[in-house]
């Protein structure tokens, strides 16, 4: 730059210093201890003091001056900028809304993926039922290697009813095989939404394997007149956890549906958009296989009456009825 810039620049900068130092103070404020750190009056001049900055950053600019003195401007005025437009929420704040306002209020706005995900994983269930009550040598080709553990049709009916009732000697098998479920189930309800760009295909087909597992594993407590006794056993923690997968599956179909059914976005735009919002829920059914995992640890192995275990399933699905269909609502005035 030539001489003349040089003094042009330090000229500027001396006119001007006083106000970018007030709004650096004022920032430094606000980056510390919030928006309350600010009155009304601080709060009205952070805003009129950004402007400012604004403008003579647009000047800076024009006519080219230190390039040092327009970098520190930039960083400024995007770090006013947050203060002065930016909503800054303490983690419990954040939480507070991501859990009781945007997630359910993005779960109803998914309600056709959900429901076709809910058909789908249905479809698997009621498909491995069928088959394998007819004929228990497919319970092995459906259910996963190793997820049932000894629960198989080579198990004696009655050692089939004590790992539903008995804490020992089966409770510590009893919290392994809930760990491989909700390590299983977690692993099932994200792969088919990381999966679902790839047109939804694979989304389904999980969704449907899961389901066809589900029902071999029912169809053989049913052959064994276990039926009521594995549902009480299963619901308290599957009511969540199976929901939890069917809104992973609906994640992934909502990509599928971004990319066939772009609307008035690109491809590109469309999954970017659905993708972001996916991915939130996504984050959501994580904390459903938590709650899950809750139940199946303990719950389940300490509650051994029936119409006790049954009664907790139907409170947890009208609570979650309740949660997703009531929250998130912005209130009418």
């Amino acid at each position: 730059m030539s001489e003349g810039g040089e003094l042009k620049s330090v000229q500027f900068r001396r006119e001007r210093e006083l106000v970018w130092r007030e709004l650096e103070e004022l920032v430094l404020r606000v980056e510390k201890r919030g928006l309350r750190a600010l009155d009304a009056t601080d709060a009205r001049r952070l805003a009129m003091l950004y402007r400012g900055t604004l403008s003579a950053l647009s000047v800076a600019r024009a006519i080219s001056l230190d390039r040092n003195l327009v970098a520190w401007l930039e960083g400024l005025c995007a770090r006013a900028y947050l203060c002065v437009y930016g909503t800054k929420h303490h983690l419990g704040s954040a939480l507070y809304g991501f859990l009781l306002s945007w997630f359910p209020a993005a779960m109803r706005r998914l309600r056709w993926p959900l429901l076709l995900s809910a058909v789908v994983l249905l479809a698997g269930g009621l498909t491995g039922f069928l088959l394998t009550v007819g004929n228990l040598d497919l319970f092995y080709s459906f259910m996963p290697g190793g997820m049932a553990g000894d629960r198989t049709p080579a198990a004696t009916t009655e050692f089939l009813r004590s790992g539903l009732y008995d804490h020992e000697p089966l409770s510590d098998r009893l919290t392994a095989f809930a760990s491989f479920l909700f390590s299983h189930n977690a692993r099932i309800g994200i792969m088919p939404f990381a999966l679902g760009f790839v047109l939804g295909l694979p989304t389904v087909f999980l969704l449907f394997y899961n389901g066809l597992g589900l029902g071999a594993f029912a169809a053989l407590y049913h052959v064994r007149g276990l039926s009521i006794d594995l549902w009480g056993w299963l619901l308290p923690h599957g009511v969540t956890e199976l929901f939890a997968v069917v809104v992973c599956g609906a994640c992934g179909l909502a990509l599928a549906q971004a990319i066939l059914f772009p609307g008035r976005h690109g491809r590109l735009e469309n999954l970017k958009l659905r993708g972001r919002e996916a991915a939130g829920v996504v984050v959501g059914a994580v904390v459903l296989f938590f709650i899950a995992a809750i139940f199946e640890g303990f719950f389940r192995q300490m509650v051994t009456d029936v119409e006790a275990r049954y009664l907790t399933a139907f409170g947890v699905a009208v609570f979650w009825l309740g949660f997703f269909t009531l929250l998130g609502r912005e209130k009418r005035t």
